[in-house]
């Protein structure tokens, strides 16, 4: 009776395990990639915005008057800081222009100039970061004795 009843298949050996493919052990350091790459992008992505909010100019344009504040401010970033008077008519209420200088050289030929009426040239930054590349958004490019 037992003989012509069909068997189940059987079950495996250890033949049949060794000839098996070898299974790869699962990786459990995947988690520090993740890591790692959630933490690197937000300050690529940073970095980029920043750069690119420094490399192109919203506007251009040029203003003139007479300087009369210019110093080195910050706490940490030092920038160039400065205002330019602005007075159409003699007598009247000038209008100040705060701007920001990066390049030491303009720097030092603004000192120079200093109580005379100069001509700034400006590229208009918008949405720069923050305040370590300058208090404002406007970032002197050329400065110009006018006589």
């Amino acid at each position: 009776m037992g003989e012509d009843l069909e068997q189940p298949p059987r079950g495996y050996t250890t033949a049949d395990v060794t000839a098996q493919p070898v299974a790869k052990p699962r990786r459990r350091r995947r988690w520090k990639l993740y890591l790692v790459l959630g933490a690197l992008v937000p300050v690529l992505g940073f970095a980029l915005y920043t750069w690119s909010a420094l490399s192109f100019a919203y506007g251009h344009g040029e203003r003139a008057g007479y300087v009369q504040k210019f110093a080195k401010e910050g706490w940490m970033c030092k920038t160039w800081e400065g205002e330019l008077a602005m007075a159409n008519l003699p007598g009247t209420m000038p209008q100040i222009f705060r701007f920001t200088v990066r390049d030491d050289a303009v720097a030092q030929r603004i000192t120079s100039s200093m109580g005379k009426r100069v001509a700034i040239s400006f590229d208009e930054h918008r949405g720069v970061p923050s305040r370590c590349f300058g208090e404002t958004e406007f970032y002197v490019t050329d400065v110009r004795v006018e006589q």
